[in-house]
């Protein structure tokens, strides 16, 4: 399957590319086209300071930023793009004076959870979103309602891939969308093209990696 695999370099920077699989590929809420590989952005030092840098620009400037929550295994973008915000001098609420960056945990049924030792850096911060990629947005409105259950005030999301501009009238900001993957479907799973026409789901997808089949 890696074989396939299509590389699609950043506008804003040559050292960010994805790598995308064509093929039939099943996430928790959709069935898409292309699986979206971005372990390099994520797990690479020089790639992952380079997408916190684009981040914290996309951004602009934001009044606080106290916590920045990591969802799917983007904690090093994370840890950078905190640095970022504390070189721009925006303000936190934070007592040590300096951003929290944390990874919830998550229920069978997906919701997120923080324990009691993690809640303080939730309840009345600021706090900004951070995944891997979406598709939907279903994670980023579950992710949502768990960070304002928990007392969360959300000041932005930010993803490495999206085709989602908007959650909940909250901007996502992203360094790559469907239009930088040329092609790039996602359907309801109901309405799956490739089901239809009887083809095998060739893996199971999410912001982590993949799962053959």
């Amino acid at each position: 399957m890696e074989q396939r695999m299509v590389k699609f370099y950043s506008k804003e920077s040559n050292l960010l590319a994805l790598h995308a699989i064509p093929g039939h590929f099943a996430t928790s809420n959709s069935h898409i086209n292309f699986y979206i590989d971005v372990t390099g952005i994520r797990a690479r030092i020089t790639e992952a300071e380079e997408a916190a840098k684009i981040l914290a620009h996309k951004f602009g400037h934001l009044n606080y930023v106290d916590t920045v929550v990591c969802m799917d295994g983007t904690e090093v973008v994370g840890a950078f793009l905190a640095k970022e915000f504390e070189k721009e001098h925006i303000i936190t609420t934070n007592q040590h004076k300096t951003v929290y960056v944390i990874s919830p945990e998550q229920s069978r049924d997906n919701q997120i959870i923080f324990r009691d030792n993690t809640k303080h850096m939730i309840a009345g911060k600021h706090v900004i979103l951070l995944l891997a990629t979406t598709t939907t947005g279903e994670t980023i409105r579950r992710s949502m309602e768990g960070l304002q259950y928990y007392g969360g005030v959300i000041e932005g999301i930010g993803t490495i891939f999206s085709t989602v501009a908007t959650v909940n009238h909250v901007k996502v900001q992203s360094l790559f969308d469907g239009n930088d993957v040329i092609g790039y479907q996602a359907f309801p799973k109901a309405d799956c093209p490739f089901c239809k026409k009887g083809a095998k789901i060739e893996a199971v997808v999410n912001g982590f990696g993949y799962s053959k089949l």
